[in-house]
């Protein structure tokens, strides 16, 4: 024993147990804070983002619901290292090959995902050019060619999400961009992804300007395929089906339910998602909204309560026109209204805090819902109805629109009335729409909103707005869950 300097005696000192437990749990803690600060600095270090000031100074409206709009855009770039995987010019800045708008619901427990074939015929809107000059509007351009705006050597996803904005009327809350390296980097990182193939796939079928068919890429049947084999799977569209993009849509679908089953059969975790985001930030491109691991990492996390069968795939209401795709309306129209409402596809509240509000909107006798304030329209009468016009003006008026002006129109035999409006004014005809029920939207340019009455507007027994119940039957009725046959739905057309 030893004696302090006030005369007590010190006993030898044991630490016990939990002091011992507790000092190293504190050395866990401090080497893992460090450890994962260092990975969060590696993640940030490697994010790409793009500008968003080349985003359209007349974006839609923000909605007042928790749901969230993400634009996905997979370019065939063959320009910074793709070319090895994909073949072609070095210096191709490609076009977006595939976009998909996923609509996140605001109970975060739905989601819905639209493809939008890259032939379809669309207005692309002014969009920013290198040299801060801002393009012209084009109208019937294919939707692929926005991504090309400017020829910068990483495209211009900027144009492109103004683009899907001007189509749906919705705004685009994140976009995010992936390139033939990313995407094969992102299969890698899961472990690979369980695929079908409904025949025998050669080379020729990836490169139909062979000769020969070549040697055989994929056997008949289920598979599991990562990097080069993963990106060969979603490209291939010849000798499939009717060797179209629709069906080449058809199998994305696939491929993108299995690769969510794939990651939520791992488990939505931190830990488990940490490799995913370290391919993801070397790969991606992303908003500045996403521009941090902590974002992104924050995002992921909050899909995890959306389950399979509640996670579905549709493409947008199309059809052809010659070699081209064309929207179809009011489908089109009907789906983006019920996604801006938060409604499912088959037509429930995705949130419950608006329930009694949406059970009002849809009642017949609730004509407050519609605010014309600030929206100005004119009228034309395409039948030779004379009480149409008053009809219709009354109808505006009572909900709060502006009327600039009363004509006959120039084709008197219209059956299906129409809305045309300008530029950057699809969300407000889309407001005049829902006081005429069928009526058809045309974007004309210019910069007003016209509505030119059918003879259909006679037969309406109210003029009230109506809310879509449901996505539209010829949409749905091609839908895929993620939790769907692997094996199911793989083509579209002759041979599918």
């Amino acid at each position: 024993m030893t004696t302090t300097r006030d005369g007590r005696t010190a006993r030898g000192r044991k630490r016990g147990p939990w002091r011992i437990m507790l000092l190293i749990a504190l050395v866990v803690v401090v080497i893992g804070a460090v450890g994962l600060g260092w990975i969060y600095l590696k993640l940030n270090s490697s994010i790409h983002t793009f500008d968003a000031g080349g985003l359209s100074r007349h974006r839609p409206a923000a909605g007042p619901s928790r749901s969230e709009n993400v634009l996905v855009i997979g370019t065939d770039a063959r320009n910074d290292g793709n070319s090895s995987l994909g073949g072609g010019d070095t210096n191709d800045i490609g076009r977006s090959d595939t976009a998909i708008l996923l609509h996140i619901y605001a109970d975060h427990r739905h989601a819905l995902a639209v493809s939008i074939p890259r032939d379809t015929l669309v207005t692309i809107p002014p969009c920013r050019l290198p040299d801060g000059s801002w393009t012209k509007t084009q109208t019937d351009a294919m939707f692929n060619s926005a991504f090309s705006v400017g020829q910068t050597d990483k495209g211009d996803p900027a144009c492109t999400q103004n683009t899907v904005e001007q189509l749906t009327g919705l705004r685009v809350d994140h976009t995010v961009v992936v390139d033939f390296k990313g995407f094969a980097a992102l299969t890698s990182a899961v472990g690979g992804v369980q695929v079908c193939l409904p025949q025998d796939v050669y080379e020729k079928d990836l490169d139909p300007n062979r000769a020969t068919r070549g040697s055989l890429l994929f056997k008949k049947g289920e598979q599991t395929v990562s990097g080069q084999q993963a990106l060969d799977y979603v490209r291939i569209r010849h000798g499939l089906g009717d060797g179209s993009d629709i069906g080449r849509i058809k199998r994305q679908q696939a491929f993108l339910s299995s690769l969510v089953k794939k990651v939520k059969s791992d488990g939505i975790t931190p830990t488990n998602l940490l490799p995913l985001a370290d391919a993801a930030t070397k790969s991606l491109t992303v908003d500045p909204g996403l521009g941090t691991a902590n974002k992104l990492l924050s995002f992921a996390m909050s899909l995890k309560d959306i389950d399979l069968h509640n996670t579905k795939f549709v493409t947008l209401p199309w059809r052809y026109a010659g070699e081209r795709v064309a929207v179809v309306e009011p489908d089109a129209s009907d789906l983006w209204a019920a996604l801006k409402a938060d409604r499912t596809i088959d037509g429930k509240d995705a949130d419950g805090r608006k329930q009694a509000q949406d059970h009002a909107s849809a009642s017949p006798s609730a004509t407050g819902n519609v605010s014309g304030t600030g929206i100005s329209v004119a009228v034309y009468n395409g039948t030779t109805i004379d009480s149409l016009t008053s009809k219709a003006v009354s109808s505006l008026t009572e909900h709060g629109f502006t009327i600039t002006g009363t004509a006959t129109s120039g084709s008197q035999d219209d059956s299906t009335t129409v809305i045309e409006y300008g530029a950057y004014l699809k969300s407000q005809a889309e407001s005049v729409a829902r006081l005429f029920p069928g009526a058809r939207l045309d974007f004309i340019g210019g910069s007003s909103i016209n509505v030119v009455l059918g003879s259909s507007y006679a037969a309406a027994g109210s003029s009230a707005p109506t809310t879509p119940t449901a996505v539209p039957s010829s949409v749905t009725a091609d839908a895929r869950s993620a939790d769907d046959d692997l094996c199911s739905n793989l083509s579209y057309g002759s041979g599918g």
